[in-house]
Order: C-alpha cells, then structure tokens, then sequence
C-alpha cells in the first residue's frame, strides 16, 4: 500500500511536560499497569486496532514498535511512530467510547500490555498519577489530530451553503478532526465529486472512513455513521438522566458520574449550549485569561466521560412520560430511556427576528453563534450583531478582530442593564465597533445568500440600508420546553418552575403527592429537577448554570434514597 507522510511532531514539546503527548511510562508505573492487562508477544505486520473498530485496547510497549497511520483511499498518512519501551497509545476516542480514527500496525517484533476498555477506564478513575498522565497524552493526540485534519471524515461543501456550515460546527463543536475540501476553491474537487459519483446538487457531501457516502445528510446520519452513540445501551436503567448538554447539563454528568450515578446524557447537537458557541468567556471563575465556550465545553464532556458518564450525541427528548415510574424519555427516533431520576437542562435558544425573508438566510448570512468558522467567513468586511447580553457582548467583541466594522443593534437605550461591564468598555474603547440604541433591524435582501441589511432607528424613525452579508442575532431567549407537556408547572414564559417559586396552587393543581415540599430545583414532579436556563428566573451566567448541575446531583441523592 502506498504512503505518503503527514507526520505528528513526537515529541510535541509542551512548557511543563516535554513529552506530555507521547509520555514515557516509568518501570514502576508499568508494573501497576500490568496486572490490568495481559502480555503479549506481537510480530512485525499484525494490526493491533483499524480506524472505524469500536471498544478497542489499549497497549503499552514493552519491546518493539508500532506505526499510527490513517487509512486514505489505497494510500495511508503516516501519523506518528512508537518505538520506545514504555509508550502508549490511545487518544480521546479511547475513553469516549467512539470509532478509532486511525489505524495501529506493528513494526518492530515485540511485548505489550494489552489492556481492554474496562481495564483503561479503572485506571483512569483510579490512580490519579496515571490518569493526568494519560488524560493529557489524549487530549493533546486529539488537539493535534484537529490541527492536521487527520480523522475519519471528508467534508466537501461550499461557504455559501447552511448545510455545509451546519455539519462543519457539528464536527468542530463535538471536537471530531476532518478534512474539508471548499467546492468554491478547490481544484481538485470535482475529482474527488467524481469519483464518488457526487453531483454539485448534492452537496454538502461526507465521505466516511473513505468508503460511506453521505449526501446532505441530517447530524443524526453523520453521528450514526461516525459512531457517535453505538457504545451505549439504551435499554439500560439509569439512577438519572440529564436532558441537555450545555454547562448545567454537564455538570450534573460530571458529578453524577463521579458519585457513582448510573448517569446518561442526551444532547441534540453538541456539547456546550449556547455557551459552546461562545468564543470567549472572560469572567468565568480561575481563567483570568478567559475560555473559549467550546474548550470548556470540550473539558467537560471528557471529564464526564473519565467518570463513566454515557452521552447521547443527535438525539433529542420528544416526549417525556410521567405519570408512572420509573420516568421513561423518548427520544425522537422513539428509543425509550427509563431513569428513576430526571434533570432537565435543555436551555433556551435565541429568539428569531419577526424580519420577512429570515429563514431564507439562515447559515448564508445570519448566524446564531460566533466562533472560529464564523469569524473567516466575515473577515474584512461589515457585519451585524443584535443583542444586548453578554452572549452578543462577547461575539461583538470576537469578531471585530477580523470584521472591517461591527455594528452591535440593541433595542434600548444601551447595555448597561444586560451586560457585564467589561464587555461594554470593550465595545466602547473599540474603535471598530459600532452601538446603535433604539435600533431593530426591518428587511434582510439577497439573491440565494444575504447581501442587504436595513435597519431603523425607532427613536427618530429614519431607516438605513447597508451592504451588509454577515448578521448575528443574540436576542432573548425562549425556553426548550415544548416536549413535557403537561408534566411540570411552567411559568406564563414557558420556563419550568421549581422549589420554593411553586406555589401552594401550583403544587395543588399538579398533585403533589409528598408530603414534603419540593427540593430546591425540583419541579412540580417528584424527582425531576430543572437546572441553568430553562429554569424560571435563572441567573444567566456560566458559572450559575454549573452550580446548578452540580446541586441537582446532591438533591438527586435523596430523591433516590427515598425510593
């Protein structure tokens, strides 16, 4: 098979650990490794994992050596090389459960440690000298992977095409490396369209694993034919489910997890919430440097994971039946998920403009998260943000590092009632951004993608129209409420009610059947809590939305002991 290189720097030289991506394990760590694995003897040639396996292993060379290569085609990318007593290999995919990206081949005859999944996983939660060596060596092999695009995926599509900026957040946001290929540019692409018998109407295209090919498919077919979920038992009773992956969702995992909880997670897109999309969070306690939503996001879910926390990644809660126990949730492809505990952190999602033509640009030219994709595609050029919170606070301020100009539209009279303060000195010390009070946006015009932008300032009534393609609406939020029904006490918003803001009324008409009060975040049913966003008169602020999950899983205890 031919080869051609697209080497990983071994070893890529880290401030604090020189080796920290491809550590060396000492003699005594070994010997504490060993008796969770078995030793074998392998020979030059055999394959010890492929890309696409599920659940594979673990191995720590004792002799010999081994290549990291990525299938393409009837050519493979050299990766990196093992060749030292003592290496490991393995990254992210290892502890999330998700189909191998690369391929494993020995070629030097040779000992390992072969450890299983289970055998991975107690070391991990167990010894906490392996575990940061190991957590660090994955999540820096996955980072890397990123960077190089080196991964299962092949993405061709087009800058001015929603569904290929649906399936490029999709990728980035759930941390999977792929290659795109820009239809726009690209040479070659009508090569590659070729040769797997791809017209243009159908882009965007996936190509997974080099061989499944996915046209325009929905974020459930790619995660299915990724592998996304194919580890979990979905028939497996769970002490609690957490409906939601945003920050409150997350820590709820973490702790749950962490506890001993038989936890699962669902999550319809990717972790994070609305806070994932965020690029950069600077008043989030102990990063005095900020964070971007997707890093913290991106920590969390491999900390739930660590801890044996099981997410469900494309799925989202239709219905949930409450009128018996245990709770049953059923997702939209009608699996049915049985849990003796509930906590719903489904979030809020931003309102939509009552603009006409709206949907038509909605990823061609209006947006309702800022991150990197985002901020390439409106560089140099003029843009709008809409909203007064610190969500539009920190877009505004993100994209004015390559936006020509930032226009921030807020229908006040400014921000200081909505934002944090240092977002607004930010905007006001910008001299590239723009705030407009008093302002809503009237029409949005273009031919297949926004080119037109008019808004109106409802002070003085005088309207102005500019060439405008870029637009990011952070307006207020409506909760993701819609698939209870009538299982807890909403207030007139539709956000969920809970502990002490249930009213005797309220608990009287639901049929409150303890004789204790409601749980702090509990809602009007018995053991179903609701936490961050979706919850009445929340505070709207990352780090509430982590205490709140963390909370929920002390309260979820008891909820369970009562049982």
């Amino acid at each position: 098979m031919a080869q051609y290189t697209v080497t990983l720097p071994t070893p890529v030289e880290d401030p604090n650990h020189p080796r920290a991506m491809f550590p060396i394990l000492t003699v005594a760590q070994i010997n504490r490794i060993r008796p969770l694995g078995q030793v074998h003897t392998v020979k030059r040639g055999d394959l010890l994992f492929d890309q696409g396996q599920v659940g594979i292993h673990l191995f720590v060379f004792l002799s010999g050596g081994m290549e990291i290569v990525q299938p393409d085609g009837d050519k493979e990318r050299l990766v990196t090389y093992h060749r030292d007593p003592g290496e490991f290999t393995g990254e992210v995919s290892m502890i999330s459960g998700r189909r191998c990206l690369v391929r494993g081949r020995v070629t030097e005859d040779g000992e390992v440690i072969d450890i299983a999944p289970d055998g991975v996983q107690k070391i991990i939660q167990t010894d906490s000298e392996l575990s940061e060596i190991m957590m660090r060596a994955f999540i820096l092999r996955r980072v890397e992977l990123i960077r190089l695009g080196v991964g299962d995926v092949v993405l061709l599509g087009s800058r001015h095409c929603s569904g290929t900026l649906r399936l490029r957040e999709f990728l980035t946001r759930n941390g999977h490396p792929y290659s795109y290929v820009d239809l726009d540019t690209d040479k070659a692409a009508q090569e590659i369209l070729d040769r797997f018998g791809v017209t243009i109407h159908e882009i965007p295209v996936v190509i997974c694993r080099g061989t499944t090919v996915l046209r325009n498919p929905s974020i459930q077919k790619l995660a299915d034919c990724l592998g996304y979920n194919q580890a979990i038992n979905p028939v497996q009773m769970r002490d609690v489910i957490v409906v939601g992956a945003g920050p409150s969702g997350l820590a709820a995992a973490v702790y749950a997890a962490s506890e001993g909880l038989d936890v699962m997670v669902i999550e319809n897109n990717a972790p994070g919430g609305q806070a994932g999309s965020s690029s950069k969070i600077e008043n989030y306690l102990g990063f005095p440097t900020g964070i971007s939503g997707q890093e913290l996001a991106g920590r969390a879910y491999t900390q739930a994971k660590k801890f044996g926390a099981d997410i469900f990644i494309s799925r989202s809660a239709a219905r949930l039946t409450c009128d018996r126990k245990p709770y049953v949730v059923e997702l939209d492809d009608e699996t049915k998920l049985l849990a003796r505990a509930i906590i719903i952190a489904t979030g809020a999602q931003y309102n939509k403009l009552n603009v006409p033509n709206l949907a038509l640009f909605e990823g061609t030219g209006v947006f309702y998260g800022a991150t990197y994709i985002e901020s390439q595609l409106c560089e140099g050029e003029e843009i709008v943000v809409v909203g007064g919170g610190n969500s539009a606070g920190q877009a505004a301020v993100y994209l004015s590092q390559t936006a020509k100009k930032v226009h921030v539209l807020v229908r006040s009279a400014g921000l200081s009632d909505t934002m944090s303060r240092y977002l607004i000195r930010r905007i006001e010390e910008s001299p590239v951004i723009q705030l407009h009070p008093f302002t809503q946006i009237t029409a949005l015009d273009g031919d297949g993608q926004l080119e037109r932008v008019t808004w109106q300032d409802k002070k003085t009534g005088l309207s102005e129209t500019r060439d405008i393609r870029h637009v990011f609406l952070m307006t207020g939020a409506s909760p993701r409420t819609e698939w209870l029904k009538d299982c807890v006490v909403l207030d007139d918003r539709g956000f969920i009610k809970t502990g002490r803001d249930l009213t005797v009324e309220d608990l009287t008409a639901a049929k409150w059947p303890l004789e204790r009060q409601p749980h702090l975040l509990e809602t009007s049913l018995p053991g179903v809590f609701a936490v961050g966003d979706v919850r009445a008169d929340n505070v709207k602020r990352v780090a509430s939305a982590v205490g709140e999950g963390s909370i929920s899983v002390h309260l979820v205890h008891r909820v369970l002991q009562e049982q």
